[in-house]
């Protein structure tokens, strides 16, 4: 722009960007969700009610831990599993969700069952798992897997869309198979995002496997419950502690291995 010129005005229209229309919608969504912070209308000292409960995780009981080291064991076992079947399902689901893939009416469907799927949280597939198979740890690894399988799915299509396909569609051209073009035209680009995804999955799971355990699906989610019906919030604040120690060291581990893969 040449000194002295005016910078020229925009209309409202090009003024109003999707981004501040996206922003009004959500002032106007926190304005009409205010009543949701109304409390019970009585006058409680919400503080002290805080801190007299948070007395009674303290000191913790860490007599339990080989209890604890055991259940976590089994949640991460949980986990793991559900992890693993989760993909090998996703994995057509998302090739059949890709719109850069797969015919539209395919799209339409595998969407809407990846969206059926997303709807139940977790605690409610580890419901069903349990009213299917019984109170164990199966029932936590089928619960955890339709659960994973509704976000990777969604995850692992949309990572298709994202690349170019041009690749892919040469090696057709050459008269390469479907398989061979995917194994060599799509899958070497997406597998960083793939990898990253499934890690992350495995992560969430593990967090997911120690509250599952409510509701009878095994791991340390038995343990919490077991000691909030009897009031023991000493083991309780145990089970926690041991919990936040694995969440760190996968959240550590976790960061490290996904610089390394995103640099593959």
């Amino acid at each position: 722009m040449k000194t002295g010129e005016q910078i020229p005005k925009l209309s409202w229209r090009e003024n109003f960007t999707a981004f501040r229309a996206t922003l009004l919608l959500f002032a106007v969504a926190v304005i009409f969700s205010v009543p949701a912070l109304s409390g019970s209308g009585r006058e409680l000292d919400y503080f002290s009610n805080l801190v007299r409960f948070l007395r009674q995780f303290f000191p913790p009981d860490l007599s339990v831990a080989p209890q604890i080291m055991s259940a976590l064991g089994e949640t991460i076992q949980i986990a793991v599993m559900a992890t693993f079947f989760a993909t090998l399902i996703a994995m057509p689901l998302a090739l059949a969700g890709s719109q850069t893939i797969a015919p539209r009416w395919m799209n339409l469907t595998t969407r809407m069952i990846l969206n059926i799927i997303r709807t139940l949280p977790s605690l409610i597939w580890a419901l069903i798992a349990v009213a299917v198979v019984g109170a164990n740890p199966l029932a936590g690894v089928i619960g955890l897997t339709f659960y994973s399988i509704g976000y990777l799915g969604k995850f692992f299509s949309d990572a298709f869309e994202s690349i170019d396909t041009e690749v892919s569609d040469g090696l057709r051209q050459l008269e390469a198979d479907r398989v061979q073009a995917f194994q060599f035209g799509l899958f070497p680009q997406v597998k960083p995002l793939i990898l990253s995804h499934v890690l992350w999955m495995l992560e969430y799971n593990i967090r997911s496997a120690a509250i599952v355990g409510y509701v009878g699906a095994g791991g340390v989610g038995l343990l919490l419950h077991t000691y909030q019906e009897f009031g023991q919030w000493n083991k309780f604040a145990s089970v926690l502690f041991f919990i936040l120690i694995l969440v760190t060291i996968l959240d550590l581990f976790g960061e490290w291995l996904r610089g390394k893969i995103l640099r593959v």
